[in-house]
């Protein structure tokens, strides 16, 4: 009976955690790869095989063009195979060269470069497009409510309370922004952690300046863990007449879509900076352990939440693939930006250099992240 308990719980497991990241993740490579495929498509590369996942295959299916879809057993990843590629990262093949003329132009390498660019680049763009189109659904369905810039709330001992802001301050820039809702505040916030912004306040009917700089401090975001925020110290207002809850048409949601995207786009980069400026840490990294247990618990909440997590995941996927590491397409872009200004490509053996790099940075990464995601989950335990 033990051992069957064990077991049911094992399988329950599955379900919450690991299942709803696999969907997910999935998803999202599916639709990177996509991008890569018909963009290449259209330049006339032959695609030799689309893979969703890595290792053994369980299932395939070689369609009139020639291309082999193929589902492989490791499901975290995927690839798009051109004509001439060596291996799943599109490196060249040496045996490329004793192709005909004919098959010569229907390869990657046999692409201009601006045509190599633009096949590299539409795998993040598909994950960008896809993250647009998560959020112009969530916000066509639901809305969002919308609260106005009206400080309803002050920690004396935060940076707010010390710059001297008082309940009923209507927050009106910052930095010379303007501001219309209590969210571009949040969102200013996270973005200048550890810098000083100037706001712009009407008090009573008379604009006064004030400066704080938000503070690093952890915060318990449920799901998501123990988290390092910039906290301001100011809330809200509750009062009806400063909260109402928005619909759109479905141009002004894209429009919000665009927003949300741009906006995880610069608190990524805003981190980044970070992490060289020495004000943000390297342990709010996730990888793939906290990520499956934050879509797990997510999903026991709401689908329409995985929806949203969805959506998130999609852009900092996309976000990722630009970093101008070799193996990423960031990688490939970066070569391709050398051999524009160089009028010829780099030379194989530098390429080579630069893919064993790019192969021990990625791995160092994965190392350090399902370290981090062990070590935080048996703290939590």
């Amino acid at each position: 009976m033990a051992i069957l308990n064990q077991l049911m719980g094992y399988i329950s497991w599955m379900g919450w955690y690991i299942l709803p990241f696999i969907v997910i993740m999935s998803a999202i490579v599916f639709f990177h790869e996509l991008g890569h495929y018909y963009v290449g498509r259209w330049c006339g590369v032959k695609i030799e095989a689309f893979s969703l996942g890595f290792g053994p295959e369980l299932f395939a299916h070689v369609d009139k063009r020639g291309t082999r879809w193929r589902l492989a057993l490791f499901p975290l990843g995927g690839y798009v195979k051109f004509l001439g590629d060596a291996n799943a990262a599109s490196t060249p093949d040496a045996a490329a060269a004793g192709l005909s003329p004919a098959d010569q132009k229907r390869t990657l390498a046999g692409q201009p470069v601006l045509k190599r660019a633009a096949i590299v680049a539409a795998g993040p763009i598909a994950n960008f497009i896809l993250a647009m189109v998560l959020f112009t659904g969530l916000f066509m369905g639901f809305g969002r409510s919308e609260h106005t810039a009206r400080v309803g709330m002050v920690e004396l001992t935060s940076p707010a309370g010390r710059a001297g802001f008082l309940v009923g301050d209507l927050i009106k820039s910052i930095d010379g922004q303007p501001v219309v809702t209590f969210q571009d505040v949040q969102q200013a916030a996270m973005l200048n952690t550890g810098l000083t912004m100037t706001f712009v306040v009407d008090r009573g009917g008379v604009d006064t300046t004030l400066q704080a700089a938000p503070e690093i401090t952890m915060v318990d975001q449920g799901v998501l863990g123990k988290r390092r925020v910039g906290h301001l110290g100011l809330g809200s207002s509750r009062d009806p007449a400063d909260v109402k809850f928005a619909r759109c048409s479905p141009v002004a949601c894209v429009g919000w879509a665009g927003e949300q995207v741009v906006f995880i786009s610069r608190a990524t980069g805003a981190y980044v900076w970070g992490l060289f400026a020495g004000r943000e840490s390297i342990d709010q990294v996730s990888g793939p352990i906290a990520i499956s247990h934050i879509a797990g618990e997510i999903a026991k909440v709401s689908l329409w939440e995985l929806v949203n997590l969805a959506a998130l995941f999609s852009v900092s996927v996309g976000l990722m693939n630009l970093l101008p590491i070799p193996l990423l397409d960031g990688g490939h872009l970066m070569f391709y930006v050398f051999e524009g200004l160089r009028g010829r490509p780099l030379s194989d053996r530098v390429q080579q250099a630069g893919m064993r790099v790019g192969i021990a940075l990625v791995a160092c990464l994965v190392v350090f992240t399902t370290t981090h995601d062990l070590l935080r989950l048996i703290g939590r335990g």
